[in-house]
C-alpha cells in the first residue's frame, strides 16, 4: 500500500524520533534504519522540504525532528512522500456521475478514508510508546 521510500521515511523519522532532539548524519540514521546511505539522502531532502525535518551542517550536525514526536503522525510523513489519492468524482469521467461516486469508487474512496484516519491517529511517540515485545527498529535501536 505504500512504497519503499515512504517506508524507508518512517524508518527515519522513527528513528529520530528515537533520538530527539539529538542530531543525526545520514551515516548513523543508514545504520540504524539499514537503508542505503545515497537512497536515504534523498529520501532526507524530501523530508526537510517536506518540514519535518531540519539539517546541519558541519561537526555536530545532521538531521533532527522540527516537531516533538508527539506532534508528528504517520499521515505526516507519508503526505510528503505519497499523498494518498482521495476519489472526489468519478474517475471514468462519466459525467452524469460527477461527485456522486458509483458503489466501487466509493467502497475504494472509504478505504483510503481508513486508512487516512489509522495514520492520523498514530504518532510517533505513539509507535515509539506501545508496549509491545517488539520495538520499532529494535535491532537498530539508539543507545545513548
Amino acid at each position: 500500500m505504500i512504497s519503499q521510500t515512504t517506508e524507508y521515511a518512517l524508518r527515519a523519522i522513527v528513528t529520530l524520533a528515537d533520538k530527539h532532539p539529538q542530531p543525526m548524519t545520514t551515516e548513523q540514521l543508514s545504520e540504524h534504519t539499514q537503508v542505503p546511505t545515497g537512497y536515504l539522502a534523498k529520501v532526507m531532502q524530501q523530508l526537510t522540504k517536506g518540514g519535518l525535518v531540519s539539517s546541519q551542517r558541519g561537526l555536530h550536525g545532521g538531521f533532527k525532528l522540527v516537531s516533538k514526536p508527539k506532534d508528528i503522525t504517520m499521515l505526516d510523513v507519508v503526505r510528503i512522500l505519497e499523498p494518498l489519492p482521495r476519489i472526489n468524482s468519478c474517475p471514468l469521467e462519466i459525467g452524469d456521475h460527477g461527485t456522486d461516486l458509483c458503489p466501487l469508487h466509493r467502497r475504494l474512496d472509504n478505504l483510503i478514508a481508513m486508512v487516512e484516519k489509522q495514520l492520523t491517529s498514530t504518532t510517533i511517540a505513539r509507535l515509539l510508546a506501545e508496549k509491545n515485545a517488539n520495538k520499532p527498529l529494535c535491532s537498530g535501536r539508539i543507545k545513548d
